[in-house]
């Protein structure tokens, strides 16, 4: 009987040890931990990236941009066409000379030159399409309301820019869109999941009389209020803060795009539009999992570390989806064939004005 307790004990102890093994922990040289040593290097370039790139962690213009630049760098991958690039392979940094003169790339340079000094710092400790991704996985941290985005390690860089015609435009029709889009991997669903990025976005040289107007009411928080207003019937506006022209929103001071319109409405999309309206988890969930997916477009899984536990905690959402102040559920289009649209309060207070961006 001694004899199997002192195996048992040995087992035990042998077990013990696995799980320690397993979780045991390295302290980095600024004195963080991680799970593997590889993603220590991560640590002073995210402080970094908080403190002057963000200003401070803020989810505003430049947060907002650094999103917007990961996408256009990794949508550009076909699984039909190798030719395309390597998807989330910095090409749109390396290759600027050529990707930046795509005309679906017009507006992207400013945030390319946001993210030279700090690329041009890295002197090697990771790649740049790594940073790319990175700096986008830490804005996201900023806006209240996401889900603590992942983040790999280990991207190779491209050796040859992405071919003009692999972003989707706010001109382009559903077809186009989904057909881009499908050939990149992702299905209708993961499309409009993507598209709660623009909760957080507003105009950035879609029109040059019109920037900085937002997407929505709320753009420094990442709530459903997008999929809400997108939803709503639109009235034609001047431009605000200084800026001429004409836009196309439910709200003074917002500008709606033309794809979202019509991805709000078309019967493949329309009820997977209006399932995100005030279910800020279902939103939230949906997104990290295809903007997981699209950060490691074109490059092989198996070679990636998992680095997610550098990122910051973003603060949670906690409020609820509301009709904007002097609109009612008269004013939705209904889309969604299948499925009522939400009852939803209404916003009080006098009817207001949207507030552009703040351009950094």
């Amino acid at each position: 009987m001694a004899f199997k307790t002192l195996v048992l004990f040995a087992a035990l102890a042998t077990v013990s040890s696995g799980i320690a093994a397993l979780t045991r922990r390295v302290t980095c040289p600024d004195g963080n931990t991680a799970t593997n040593a590889a993603c220590c290097v991560l640590f002073p370039i995210v402080a970094d990236i908080q403190a002057n790139m963000f200003d401070g962690g803020a989810c505003g213009d430049g947060a907002h941009a650094a999103l917007r630049l990961s996408f256009h760098d990794a949508i550009g991958w076909s699984n039909s066409n190798p030719s395309f690039g390597n998807g989330a392979d910095g090409s749109i940094f390396i290759f600027q000379n050529v990707e930046l003169n795509f005309h679906a790339n017009t507006g992207i340079d400013s945030a390319v030159s946001n993210e030279t000094p700090f690329i041009q710092a890295l002197n090697g400790s990771i790649s740049t399409a790594d940073f790319i991704q990175l700096a986008a996985a830490v804005s996201l941290t900023n806006c209240p309301g996401t889900v603590r985005p992942t983040f790999m390690l280990g991207r190779k860089d491209a050796t040859f820019p992405a071919p003009d015609g692999t972003v989707p435009e706010p001109f382009h029709t559903v077809d186009t869109i989904l057909a881009r889009m499908g050939d990149a991997g992702f299905s209708p669903a993961e499309v409009v999941a993507l598209l709660a990025s623009h909760s957080i976005a507003g105009a950035d040289n879609i029109d040059p009389n019109l920037v900085g107007l937002p997407f929505d009411s709320t753009p420094s928080t990442f709530d459903t209020q997008f999929f809400v207003e997108t939803q709503l019937r639109g009235t034609t506006f001047p431009g605000t803060g200084g800026n001429q022209g004409e836009v196309e929103a439910p709200l003074h001071g917002e500008m709606r795009l033309q794809s979202d319109s019509e991805l709000a409405r078309d019967s493949r999309t329309a009820c997977l539009w209006q399932a995100n309206v005030n279910n800020q988890a279902h939103m939230a969930q949906t997104f990290q999992a295809a903007f997981a997916k699209m950060q490691i477009l074109g490059q092989d899984p198996s070679q990636l570390i998992d680095c997610s536990e550098v990122m910051p905690i973003p603060q949670p959402f906690t409020g609820r989806a509301m009709l904007p102040a002097g609109l009612t559920h008269n004013d939705v289009e209904q889309a969604c064939a299948s499925t009522p649209f939400p009852t939803l309060p209404t916003a009080p207070g006098p009817v207001t004005s949207v507030a552009a961006i703040p351009q950094s």
